[in-house]
């Protein structure tokens, strides 16, 4: 119990750690106190565009994403009763990215600022109103999963097709970019751009807490005690899919981290969808910011992508996961 009571704050002082220890460590590494320097603006202009211009911005956009996508999770989970849903699984963020890399090929993006985040957005939120639906209509685990994985896959063809057909070497590797996932250039700016529908996610899956809760009972459970099925559905929906846009358009597809995230808090918060919310936001943060300060450190010639890291990491979890259900560990 006690260490169930320690488990945000830790996580919260984690949080701080990680993004700390990004704004260190670079291929310049850097002491804590011109770290500090340079972010109360003490220090030389060199340290100031290294620490606010390339490595704290990353940090947080690494951040905004796992935090993103490990409350999505947590939620869809909650929602579906299923601990192998995610945004990632049920196709919301291929989905996503290929409504981002169709402004990206027909040279929308470049009209609006807003252009793309909103594209990707109004992507996740399609697709998950059709996993949503598809939840009512059955109630095989199996068939779930069958249907997001031939989303997903459906979604990386389009976008594979787009690819080959791409009409210049910059569109195409714009395309890459998204569908192999990075947080790399990003600056406060982007993170801003997206802000306002992450939070507006965020918070209609904060409010619909209370009702993933009822809904381990049972549906007929949950109406009994007060729930509205239809109005939670919807609220976890526009919730994980605003939240889910918001992370692919600031990094494109990253995998995974909403089903490993909310696996490892669940023992923690008593297997209550709505106790795992906040922890597996925080956890997934720490969890990318970590993943993609190993990207920067890793000795190769080309910079690898987050989401190839993420997905290395995150199937062998996704595996054990599923082995661990269908042996009734979970």
């Amino acid at each position: 119990m006690i260490l169930s009571r320690l488990l945000i704050p830790g996580l919260g002082l984690a949080c701080l750690l990680s993004l700390g220890l990004a704004c260190l460590i670079g291929s310049t590494p850097m002491a804590p106190d011109r770290v500090l320097a340079a972010l109360l603006g003490q220090s030389s202009a060199a340290d100031q565009v290294i620490v606010w211009q390339i490595r704290l911005p990353r940090a947080l956009a690494a951040f905004a994403v796992g935090l993103a996508l490990g409350v999505s999770g947590a939620a869809l989970q909650g929602l579906l009763r299923n601990p192998l849903a995610e945004p990632g699984v049920l196709g919301v963020s291929a989905s996503a990215a290929l409504a981002a890399t169709f402004t990206l090929y027909f040279g929308i993006a470049g009209s609006a600022a807003d252009i793309l985040p909103l594209a990707a957005i109004a992507g996740a939120l399609a697709a998950t109103g059709l996993i949503a639906l598809a939840a009512l209509r059955t109630r095989s685990v199996v068939t779930l999963i069958l249907i997001g994985v031939g989303l997903s896959s459906f979604a990386a063809a389009l976008m594979s097709l787009m690819m080959n057909l791409a009409p210049n070497p910059f569109s195409l590797s714009d395309m890459v970019t998204w569908m192999l996932g990075s947080v790399a250039n990003r600056s406060l700016e982007d993170i801003g751009r997206v802000l306002p529908f992450l939070g507006l996610g965020l918070g209609l899956l904060w409010i619909s807490r209370r009702g993933l809760t009822a809904l381990t009972l049972g549906e007929e459970a949950a109406s009994g005690v007060g729930v509205d099925l239809l109005r939670q559905r919807l609220a976890v929906v526009l919730g994980a899919g605003l939240a889910t846009g918001a992370a692919v358009a600031l990094a494109g597809t990253i995998g995974f981290i909403g089903i490993v995230a909310p696996h490892l808090v669940r023992p923690w918060t008593a297997h209550d969808p709505a106790r795992s919310l906040v922890p597996s936001g925080l956890l997934g943060g720490v969890l990318l910011v970590l993943a993609d300060l190993g990207v920067r450190l890793l000795p190769t010639q080309a910079e690898l992508h987050l989401g190839v890291v993420a997905a290395l990491i995150g199937a062998p979890a996704f595996a054990w996961i599923a082995a661990r259900r269908s042996t009734g560990h979970d």
